[in-house]
């Protein structure tokens, strides 16, 4: 493992270069939740720029006053006001902004080892700080490191004021300005006019709350990468009894025809199966879910959990178009909703993949304007924050999201080498998916876990069949 020894040089507070006319926007039913949260914590690695990291800081210093300008509430700190609610006042205090070297470190050094090194952790600051702290800590604070042969940009950003959907509409203008774009394509919508708007009070300690998970256990993290040929194969294993169904409802097309419905050898899709999954979207299982059911399967048999121990697929969705009449795609703030999936070890080990990828797909489904209605009613009922955690030792929480444009970003010299994130928010059990560099449907799943089930997860060839190296 490389050293992780990474030193401070400087820090400063940015102000956004145009005064906000924005006065305060009130936290929503699903911003409230991440109050609990820890800041987001993600970065690029890049390449080192064509000229001095001198000139880098003072470059992205004014690119970053430029880019606040359209997202003011980012410039802001959190208010309670007198009954309770929580606001996010834009009076352009600024975010932070850190310089920093790791000049003994190489990317090729950092990106090399099996396991994520701890390095990376110290390419980002406000660890651990919970989203609460936004009342006095700013909304986002910026690290830019160096290293001997490239720079990492990390970005550190409320939860209570951005799900992932924000996070990386913010991160991927400030590059855009970095590049010389005079303006930006996807201004922000800041309206608060939405069903998340909600007169219900969280009630909270007078010094705010606490982390729901401990945050000291052991854990590995590793990157796992899935190739597009590899995710096709899963998601055709996915919906191999489905579509067979799918088959013969359509219309008895005969035997001669099932084989190119089953693929062909090699498990490709043929063109009679893509027409099939074209024609019946509600019963195809998405790649995504085949993937996630995989990793479900895999990861409970790593941890060796008795047959009727419940295990909890904890899933989070973006409620944007879920909603009639839809959300603005560039709605600011949180428009997230997690959907659990439950199955007993037993079952979900002793049936093949279509099984439990079923469970998850219908309960994507299922998430439509009227269950995202009911949610937040739930949620008035009994206001709460958001249990993070691994309460019973058979949880996955998987969060954000292969569709994420975590590359779509070139500050002026070429696109990152990868993309990772720090300490915040990981336990046993923490997954994120994140779009493979290579696109094309490629997908990075960042798993965390006790070490002992990360020894069982890379054991399980049904699993690791499917993994391939990082190109």
């Amino acid at each position: 493992m490389p050293s992780s020894s990474t030193t401070v040089i400087s820090k400063c507070t940015i102000h956004p270069d145009q005064k906000s006319t924005l006065k305060t926007l009130k936290l929503s039913v699903s911003d409230l939740p991440m109050l609990s949260c820890q800041y987001i914590q993600k970065g690029v690695l890049l390449n080192y720029p064509p000229y001095s990291f001198e000139d880098l800081i003072l470059f992205l210093k004014t690119s970053l006053s430029a880019s606040l300008s359209h997202f003011p509430a980012l410039a802001g700190r959190l208010i309670t006001d007198q009954d309770g609610h929580v606001h996010i006042l834009c009076n352009d205090d600024g975010i932070e902004f850190l310089e920093a070297k790791a000049r003994h470190l190489e990317t090729n050094t950092i990106l090399s080892p099996i396991y994520v090194p701890d390095c990376f952790k110290e390419f980002f600051t406000f660890d651990r700080t919970l989203s609460y702290s936004g009342h006095s800590k700013p909304l986002v604070a910026v690290q830019v490191t160096e290293l001997a042969d490239g720079v990492f940009i990390g970005c550190t950003v409320n939860h209570a004021v951005t799900d992932g959907t924000s996070f990386w509409h913010f991160f991927n203008t400030f590059a855009d300005v970095c590049k010389g774009a005079k303006k930006i394509l996807n201004t922000p919508e800041f309206t608060r006019n939405t069903v998340f708007n909600s007169p219900t009070v969280l009630e909270l300690p007078v010094d705010g709350p606490k982390a729901t998970f401990s945050g000291e256990e052991p854990l590995r993290e590793r990157i796992f990468h899935f190739s597009r040929e590899a995710i096709l194969k899963l998601k055709y294993r996915a919906n191999n009894g489905t579509l067979l169904q799918c088959v013969e409802i359509l219309g008895k097309q005969g035997n001669d025809r099932l084989k190119d419905v089953n693929g062909d050898a090699n498990g490709k899709i043929t063109p009679v199966l893509e027409t099939v999954l074209k024609n019946n979207r509600t019963a195809e299982i998405s790649s995504f879910q085949s993937l996630s059911a995989q990793l479900w399967r895999s990861v409970t048999r790593a941890r060796k959990l008795a047959p009727s121990k419940v295990t909890t697929f904890r899933m989070a969705v973006n409620c944007r178009r879920r909603l009639e009449p839809q959300l603005h795609p560039y709605y600011f703030g949180n428009a997230i909703q997690s959907i659990p999936t439950l199955a007993s070890a037993g079952d979900l080990l002793s049936r093949d993949l279509c099984w439990g990828a079923d469970l998850l797909h219908k309960n994507v489904v299922a998430h439509d304007d009227a269950t995202v209605r009911r949610g937040i009613k739930d949620w008035e009922r009994e206001p709460r924050v958001f249990p993070l955690g691994n309460f019973d030792g058979a949880s996955i929480t998987m969060g954000s999201s292969p569709r994420f444009p975590m590359f779509d970003n070139d500050f002026g010299w070429g696109r990152p080498l990868a993309v990772r994130s720090g300490r915040a928010n990981k336990f046993d059990g923490k997954i994120s998916a994140f779009p493979g560099r290579e696109g094309n449907g490629a997908v990075d799943l960042e798993v965390v876990l006790a070490p002992s089930t990360m020894v069982g997860l890379e054991s399980d060839p049904e699993f690791m069949q499917y993994v391939s190296a990082i190109l």
